[in-house]
Parts: structure tokens; C-alpha cells; sequence
């Protein structure tokens, strides 16, 4: 592929300059007083991010994979419930490693393009009488289908069941490009990673835990060593961490947060939803259809195209990279070889948008598939001109 092409994957997404450099730094002791100038306003600008006034972060160097062990490893106890659904390849990830820690899975197995199952979420929190389940999983974003879910439905569910368990979010494709709401939405643990809406590259696990999730780190009896948060914590109070951290990251992680909050969370919501828009309107045209099955599902961040019968959709994702040095996603777990991804997150424009769309009709044109060059362009030439970022904004 090219450098000087952006990628169209989910993540991880394409980097500012301004985020390039400020995580390219030399190299400064990280148990002096300036890291403390680092760590301070990153953890401070997450907690913005997460629409938050309670929460308490956590950023360890390593990825959201390791965000999700962070929140049942501090949490949770062997043999302990949880429940979760599978609705794509993320959420059937957090679900195998809560087994391989020894916890009792209740699992809602759900058709891949659609969202969580609040109602069936409800009558399995209202049967359970004797609070056995300590834990809901919900994925935001499933990536692997371009769904979104609502959680605060799932909230809904939790209180309607006047259901104890505590609330686990995976929001490592949404958090810093889709609306997200921890502390209204009554969220205990949101665990997200530095590549995606925050521009970095992979490697930092970024979490939230609300004052609830707190309060059970004593009872747990999970083993954690390196991701104990009580450690981190009480580094924290001396501006340290208890073990080497990953300075560059957290120094571009600071300036991330600084430059998502400058230009308002609101309008990095809507600037999403546009390009979103725009790429949608171009699937449309191309006579596909997205994988998510109906309009309140699709995710701004990320669109799994459905490709034509019989054709292998992982052809796409390799012609591109070979012949225009386009990157796209490829299809995974029980959608592979049937959708392409396209990502539309993070550091994006429409303009940037409009180029991912190109390829892709070439590639189309170029293995066959009866989509007319400038079709989807097009439609998501229409949609950029007629659709304003304020009036998105407005909408939602």
C-alpha cells in the first residue's frame, strides 16, 4: 500500500500530523514533574470525551483487547454470571475471555447485522430473583457488521428488571466519533483504545470505571497483576504509574483530547454522521446493501457492505491494496468473504471519503461487479452538498 493514500479500515484510522508529532517525542524521565503535565490532561480529557463527571480513568499501554481483561479481571470473581450477546465477531471476543477466566456465560447468540436484544436482555435480568448475574456486556459498535446499539436502552432494561448488575461497555469503534454518554447512559465500565477516534496508533487501553465499579475492587478475586487498577490509582495520586508507561502515547493521547474537545464533541459527532451519510448514499447507488438491517443500526463510524452472491468480497480488499494501495476491511467470523468494510472515522473528511469511495468503484469495475463507474460518487457528491454539518448536528 501507500503511504500518502488514507486507509479505510475501522482502525487503526489515519493520523494527524499534529498527533504524529506530539506522540514523537524524546525521550524524558517518567518519574519527573513533566510527566505529570502529560498524564494529568489526558486522563482529565478522556474523562471529557466520556461525558463523565464521576468516572475514574485508566490507561494502560496495551489495546482494547486488554481494556475488556482490565474490566473483568478488577471486577469479577471465578464463577462468577455474565451476561452477553453475540452479535458479531468484538462481542464474541469478549465473550470467549470471560470463559477462559472461569466465569459462567449467559449467551443471547443474535442474528450478525443486528443489535443488542434489550427485550431479551429484560426477561433474563427480571427471572433472575437472586441477582446471580454481576455483569451485562453490550458492544456500542460492533465492527465487524457496522451495527450500532443503543445502550441506553440497555440501561433501560437493567433498571426496568431492578437488576443490580453493573453495565460494561465496548466502545472501542464509538467513543470519540459516535455520541457517547457514560454517566446519563449509567455506564460502569467503558473500555476504548488510543487507534481509533483518537487518532493515535494502537496501544494504549483507555477505560472509564463509574464510582460502582470502584467499589468492587476489593471483593474481586480475578488474578491481575500488570492490569490492577488499584496500582494505577494510587500511582496516580503522585503523578507515576506503577510500572514504565508509554509516554509518547499518553503525550498524543493529551493533545487528542485536546483537539476532539476544540472542535466540540457535537460537531465531531455530526462531522461523522455526515461522512457516514455520504457513504451510504454511494452503497446505495452501487445497488448493495449494508450489513446492519435497518437505518437506526448503522454505525457512523464504520459501513460492512454486503457484496453480490457468489462473489468474494476478500477479492475486493486485496485488489485494492495490490493495484491502488487502498486499504479496506475485510469480512470476519461468519461474514467473511460476503462484506467489505469501509471506515469513516477518526481523522476524516468528506473529500478523504469521496477518494475511498473511487477506489472502490474501480476495484468493482475492475473485478467485474456491474457498478458504473461514478455512480456511488455521485451519490455521495449530492449527499456532501445538500447535507451541512450544522443541519446534522441539528437533527440529531
Amino acid at each position: 500500500m501507500s503511504f500518502q493514500n488514507p486507509v479505510f479500515i475501522p482502525g487503526p484510522t489515519n493520523i494527524p500530523e499534529e498527533l504524529r508529532r506530539a506522540a514523537d517525542m524524546p525521550t524524558l524521565d517518567h518519574r519527573s514533574a513533566l510527566f505529570g503535565e502529560i498524564l494529568h490532561p489526558a486522563l482529565n480529557g478522556v474523562k471529557q470525551i466520556l461525558k463523565s463527571r464521576t468516572a475514574q480513568i485508566f490507561i494502560f499501554p496495551s489495546t482494547g483487547t486488554g481494556g475488556w481483561e482490565t474490566a473483568i479481571t478488577n471486577t469479577l470473581s471465578p464463577g462468577d454470571r455474565v451476561l452477553a450477546a453475540r452479535n458479531g465477531m468484538f462481542s464474541h471476543r469478549w465473550i470467549d475471555m470471560c470463559e477462559r477466566h472461569g466465569l459462567k456465560m449467559d449467551v443471547v447468540d443474535t442474528p450478525w447485522g443486528t443489535g443488542l436484544p434489550v427485550a431479551r436482555y429484560e426477561e433474563i435480568l427480571s427471572a433472575d430473583t437472586a441477582h446471580e448475574i454481576k455483569v451485562v456486556l453490550a458492544t456500542h459498535n460492533e465492527t465487524a457488521t457496522g451495527v450500532k446499539s443503543d445502550i441506553a436502552a440497555v440501561r433501560a432494561a437493567l433498571d426496568a428488571a431492578a437488576h443490580p448488575a453493573l453495565l460494561y461497555v465496548d466502545g472501542v469503534s464509538s467513543i470519540a466519533s459516535m455520541d457517547f454518554r457514560m454517566e446519563e447512559w449509567g455506564v460502569d465500565i467503558a473500555v476504548t483504545g488510543s487507534q481509533k477516534g483518537f487518532m493515535l496508533p494502537a496501544g494504549l487501553a483507555i477505560l472509564g470505571f463509574s464510582p460502582k465499579a470502584m467499589a468492587v475492587l476489593d471483593s474481586a478475586r480475578l488474578p491481575r497483576t500488570f492490569f490492577d487498577v488499584r496500582d494505577m490509582a494510587a500511582s496516580y495520586e503522585n503523578s507515576l504509574y506503577p510500572f514504565t508507561p508509554a509516554v509518547g502515547l499518553l503525550n498524543g493521547l493529551k493533545h487528542s483530547t485536546q483537539m476532539l474537545l476544540a472542535e466540540g464533541l457535537e460537531n465531531v459527532f455530526a462531522r461523522h454522521a455526515r461522512i457516514a451519510g455520504g457513504v451510504r448514499a454511494a452503497i446505495a447507488a452501487w445497488g448493495m446493501d449494508l450489513c446492519a438491517r435497518s437505518p437506526e443500526l448503522y454505525s457512523d463510524t464504520v459501513s460492512a457492505v454486503v457484496t453480490p452472491e457468489g462473489f468474494n468480497s476478500l477479492d475486493l480488499v486485496t485488489h485494492a491494496l495490490e493495484k491502488y494501495g487502498v486499504a479496506y476491511g475485510i469480512g470476519m467470523g461468519e461474514v467473511a468473504g460476503k462484506v467489505f468494510r469501509i471506515g469513516h472515522l477518526g481523522s476524516m473528511t468528506d473529500v478523504m471519503a469521496l477518494s475511498g469511495i473511487a477506489t472502490a468503484e474501480m476495484c468493482m469495475a475492475d473485478l467485474g461487479l456491474n457498478v458504473p463507474l461514478g455512480s456511488g460518487v455521485a451519490a455521495a457528491q449530492d449527499f456532501y452538498r445538500t447535507r451541512t454539518t450544522d443541519s446534522l448536528r441539528e437533527a440529531a
